[in-house]
């Protein structure tokens, strides 16, 4: 039973820790989040891009390259 006290103890005192360290943070105003949001939104459109642009020069690369080396 001394284990089981010992757990539920060490649950609520970790608990406890999270909430206090929960009030000590600061939560972004809502135009820095929206700024944050943006960033995140064109970074992730600018590698798409790049990602996207990337696959079709290695497809047409590889298109090129591979029937020219007789390996089909």
């Amino acid at each position: 039973m001394s284990k089981i006290m010992d757990a539920v103890t060490k649950v609520r005192t970790f608990g406890q820790e999270v909430a206090d360290e929960v009030r000590k943070s600061t939560w972004p105003q809502r135009q820095e989040l929206i700024e944050s949001t943006v960033v995140v939104l064109v970074s992730l459109l600018l590698l798409s891009l790049f990602v996207g642009v990337s696959d079709k020069v290695l497809v047409v690369f590889f298109t090129v390259l591979i029937p020219s080396a007789g390996l089909i």
